[in-house]
């Protein structure tokens, strides 16, 4: 017989996730409520209650249910949703009912076999590092057999999320124009939670809003996970063409990134797409406000920002940094290199179905096609080229891969001289001319994230080439 590994639940950047039935089983999900049971308990905010929220996955309605009978036998007041909605919905919810905290069932953009636990703070974003730490120390407490998970017969609500989300897209971002448009959008869901959102907002327009991969599918067939990224949206890019749609609007699996892909089928990458929004809101729209964003992304906000005289707030990679950055420093919005981004007066949370419903704004105010307004912004930062390469390696070279990134100092990369050193979070190299590069560790999997953006495809290329042999990857 087997003898059963043991687990340690770390919750990485935003929120634990594994493969159902190996880690991510019935005993260890129960295990996380109880740790964020026990949590709020010990810091007196049990009482206001927690909202639980599941997606499309596998089970992530019975995974939900499951949370919400520990949290409940602990005393707690609970509603859950009554059918899959995306991830902002929760924290939506969090917002609206006044709750504590919220737990989220999704493994997000993971493949079809993963599932996760997310949780969400009081004010409606990532769980924060010091929230997340406390409840991983009451999970293991759980897992060592030193605190019992309650099973009591407590009960919860049910609560219809999806039309109060919808209503709450509606309040935060005047549609009216919008509908008003005539434009013709197609919408790919993904097989995810963010399945029939951005049309129900839409609907009794003159618009056309044609939506595909709408239907349930945690197999996610046709892709290796449910990521709005260019290799998975073909099937966007095709029904773009084929019915000579103006854009197309991608959410991933559990609904808080978005992918754009434009009139001709071409996919615009997530740092184009954050930095024309950022022009959008800051241009068009007029508003005031800084910008926040990990260090992963583009140097294009950079020059948005500098062009309309507001600031810019850079922070370690992960929605636990980015949203209080938003917050604290009241930013018009907030984003992360992933395609989430967050927008003032909604959920300091990332959101995909907001984030496309702003990208139609700005081409109703604009009066043009998805290319334009990329050239509008790259006529004020000049072009840039981004990639970031995923590098597996041996599990055993992680110590020696890590010395190499604190210690790396390299005078140049890709022939452009390095101008200064950020390392808040692996290492970032500003480079001449406005290039930058970045690499760092993956928390939970042998895999060095490399990153680099420049103006042209062949100054990236050599920059992430050079940078690979810095790390000795």
């Amino acid at each position: 017989m087997t003898q059963q590994k043991p687990v340690s639940i770390r919750f990485g950047t935003d929120g634990w996730r594994a493969v159902i039935a190996d880690e991510y089983t019935y005993d260890n999900v129960r295990a996380c409520a109880q740790g964020v049971a026990s949590y709020l308990k010990a810091t007196g905010e049990a009482g206001r209650g927690v909202i639980v929220g599941f997606d499309t996955r596998f089970s992530s309605d019975r995974f939900g249910a499951a949370v919400a009978q520990v949290i409940a036998a602990n005393g707690i007041p609970v509603k859950i949703f009554s059918a899959s909605a995306p991830t902002p919905a929760c924290s939506f919810g969090v917002v609206r009912e006044n709750a504590a905290a919220g737990v989220m069932i999704t493994a997000s953009h993971n493949p079809g076999e993963w599932n996760g636990f997310k949780v969400k703070s009081a004010a409606g974003g990532s769980a924060p590092p010091e929230m997340v730490e406390q409840i991983e120390r009451r999970v293991e407490a759980v897992l060592a057999g030193e605190e019992k998970v309650q099973t009591g017969s407590g009960s919860y609500e049910k609560i219809d999320i999806v039309p109060l989300f919808v209503e709450q897209l509606k309040r935060v971002l005047d549609v009216s124009p919008i509908k008003r448009s005539g434009l013709k959008v197609v919408v790919d869901s993904m097989h995810g939670s963010g399945s029939g959102i951005i049309k129900q907002v839409l609907e009794d327009g003159n618009i056309e809003v044609i939506e595909i991969r709408g239907e349930v599918n945690p197999a996610f067939p046709g892709m290796t996970q449910p990521e709005p990224v260019e290799h998975n949206l073909q099937p966007l890019t095709q029904a773009v063409r084929d019915n000579g749609a103006d854009v197309g609007i991608a959410t991933d699996g559990d609904a808080d990134r978005v992918g754009i892909v434009d009139e001709t089928g071409r996919y615009q990458s997530t740092l184009e797409v954050f930095s024309l929004l950022g022009h959008h809101l800051l241009g068009r729209r007029k508003e005031k406000g800084g910008i926040a964003c990990t260090i992963t992304m583009s140097n294009m906000v950079d020059a948005v920002c500098r062009e309309f005289g507001q600031p810019v707030f850079r922070t370690a990679v992960g929605f636990k940094f980015v949203g209080p950055a938003m917050t604290d420093n009241d930013c018009v919005m907030g984003g992360e290199e992933s395609g989430g981004y967050a927008f003032r007066g909604h959920i300091p949370e990332r959101d995909g179905a907001l984030s496309g419903l702003l990208y139609l704004e700005a081409m109703v105010m604009a009066g043009k096609k998805p290319s334009a307004l990329l050239a509008d912004l790259h006529r004020l930062t000049g072009p840039h080229t981004f990639r970031r390469i995923d590098a597996q390696f041996d599990a055993d070279k992680r110590a020696a891969i890590s010395e190499a990134l604190k210690s790396a100092e390299p005078s140049m990369l890709g022939g452009l001289g390095v101008q200064s050193t950020d390392r808040r979070d692996g290492v970032r190299f500003e480079l001449e001319g406005g290039s930058w590069a970045v690499a760092r560790l993956s928390g939970t999997e042998p895999l060095a994230r490399i990153y680099a953006e420049a103006h042209t495809d062949t100054e990236r290329d050599a920059i992430l080439i050079d940078l690979q042999k810095v790390m000795g990857i």
